[in-house]
């Protein structure tokens, strides 16, 4: 008699199971470093808008600004931001060297992580 049954054996069926776990593993390895890398790039955007902001909002001052360093918070997009000025003078008293670090509060609440900065001169008009 000979036996006509059909179907997988348990130690096919153990391996199919592996392999489909390792590709399901890796592929979700992959959509968390693609939503990780999407949420670096959305921060750095918004960051260097609010980082150029706050340049141009020195630049159209009448005046040169003072020597200082100053933080502010601010709404931009759907995030909170610490915005952090440091004017510096140079050697030429008529230039401020300008930096502005931009960071980001996270959604626990602690400190905001730093996420950009910018330089610049300004000069008087």
């Amino acid at each position: 008699m000979v036996n006509t049954a059909r179907g997988f054996t348990l130690l096919e069926v153990l391996i199919a199971l592996l392999v489909f776990g390792l590709i399901a593993t890796a592929a979700a390895e992959v959509g968390s470093q693609y939503i990780s890398s999407y949420e670096r790039v959305r921060d750095k955007t918004l960051a260097g808008w609010v980082a150029d902001n706050r340049i141009n909002e020195l630049r159209l001052q009448e005046e040169l600004p003072g020597i200082s360093e100053n933080s502010d918070d601010r709404d931009f997009g759907q995030y909170r931001w610490r915005v952090t000025t440091v004017v510096q003078g140079t050697a030429e008293p008529s230039m401020r060297r300008v930096e502005v670090t931009v960071a980001r509060y996270t959604d626990s609440g602690g400190d905001p992580v730093p996420v950009h900065t910018l330089s610049a001169f300004l000069g008087e008009k």
